[in-house]
């Protein structure tokens, strides 16, 4: 079973980046973008597995100590910043057979909800918004570490997460499902208090 103070401490670390360290009022972390990475993958025609990432992205976290159901989580990447390891299909992804993407299209997620399923595990659910579609989409996260960084000498925290999407439910579906329609989502982020 588990215990009521873990689940405490870990939906808190888990909602703002922090662990158990005293706040009186919002307080607000952000993403380290060197250190933070969203890895995709996709079965091709049934020959192989395709991936690619993202990286680089920003994110905020405002958390409210006193009630964390009351904090807020958000994520922006670029569309543009997607890399595949192959520019041709970079440039594929770009155009018009998929997301038909400019500078300053975002991929965006933002927390609804956290549902804590065990000492260090939760149900993390969102609002995903990408080429124009939001979706609410649920993100299976375990926390891996909480404490100061080690080089920083600040509240730092670490988690990884996976989900599954469907590309033609955000309106990416082309060529299913020759290419699966199925995507694999990997997420390991690293959050830290902001100055």
């Amino acid at each position: 079973m588990t215990s009521p103070i873990k689940t405490i401490m870990f939906a808190t670390a888990l909602t703002m980046g922090l662990g158990a360290t005293a706040a009186t009022a919002a307080e607000k972390f952000v993403l380290d973008a060197s250190h933070s990475q969203v890895v995709f993958n996709y079965n091709h025609l049934g020959f192989s597995t395709t991936y690619g990432m993202f990286s680089g992205f920003e994110g905020e976290i405002m958390f409210d100590e006193a009630n964390p159901a009351a904090s807020s989580v958000t994520v922006s990447m670029p569309v543009m910043s997607m890399f595949t390891g192959w520019e041709q299909r970079e440039g594929h992804f770009m155009s018009d057979d998929f997301f038909g993407a400019a500078e300053g299209d975002l991929v965006t997620f933002t927390s609804t909800s956290i549902e804590v399923t065990g000492d260090d595990t939760a149900l993390i659910t969102g609002d995903l918004s990408m080429n124009d579609v939001t979706k609410s989409v649920v993100l299976d996260a375990k926390l891996n570490k909480v404490g100061d960084h080690p080089m920083a000498g600040k509240p730092w925290m670490g988690f990884d997460a996976t989900t599954t999407l469907m590309r033609s439910d955000f309106n990416v579906g082309a060529f299913a499902p020759a290419v699966s329609d199925e995507v694999q989502v990997t997420i390991s982020v690293e959050a830290m208090k902001a100055e």
